[in-house]
């Protein structure tokens, strides 16, 4: 068996021409710009959903656990299927992972109504060509980046090119050329009308409340 730590996963270094949104975001205040932040979320979300395009011509989304490594998505998938012949067709795909936080609900602000409910979040969304890794290195490195993501403080056994489950598998490699990131977490209201929506989520403690009170920047011990 194979300690965790004998996996390399390198450190991301973003291309800054990357990061550079084709269409501006709306509410700048939201948008996430910090390399750091948007490697933090996708090395957080545990699933994705990638877009190609069908032989329909309409989008065809899929779900699937995945690693961001050395500045590529990777996920592993069986031999045949719509995704790999869309991808085969088309490289081109849209690629989005989010985190759902806090969900204020209607007791916060009962006069608001549904205008006025608001799900907190981060997200990262992905535009880049999608490809077959073929046998070799990097194939090997992906599925254990892979395994090591989602099993985390587990030894398992390396994967290698010799393992019938190697062969039994496809791993698809998405290059970004472009990513964009966006938080919610009420960034275009006033410190004091932010602190009241902490105390709330906080008072409530459901799952995330605490959570989310942190990400908006307030010590949950000191509010």
């Amino acid at each position: 068996m194979s300690d965790l730590r004998a996996v390399r996963v390198l450190p991301v270094r973003f291309n800054p021409i990357i990061l550079k949104a084709t269409t501006p975001m709306r509410r700048k205040p939201n948008e996430v710009t910090n390399p750091a932040e948007l490697e933090r979320i996708l090395t957080a979300a545990t699933i994705g959903r990638m877009a190609t395009i069908g032989q329909d011509g309409y989008p065809y989304v899929t779900p699937v656990n995945f690693v961001f490594d050395q500045g590529c998505v990777y996920f592993h998938c069986a031999l045949k299927g719509e995704k790999l012949d869309n991808i085969a067709r088309d490289p081109k795909v849209c690629f989005e992972v989010d985190i759902p936080l806090a969900y204020l609900d209607l007791d916060f602000n009962p006069a608001g109504g549904g205008c006025k409910v608001t799900q907190f979040y981060h997200s990262v969304i992905i535009r880049g060509e999608a490809r077959l890794l073929p046998d070799g290195e990097r194939k090997v490195a992906a599925l254990n980046a892979l395994v090591a993501k989602h099993e985390p403080g587990r030894s398992f056994t390396l994967v290698d090119a010799g393992m019938p489950a190697y062969k039994a598998c496809a791993v698809v490699e998405i290059t970004p050329r472009s990513i964009t990131g966006k938080s919610n977490l009420a960034q275009g209201k006033s410190r004091e009308a932010r602190l009241t929506i902490a105390r709330y989520l906080l008072q409530r403690r459901r799952a995330g409340d605490s959570e989310t009170a942190a990400a908006m920047g307030f010590d949950p011990d000191q509010i």
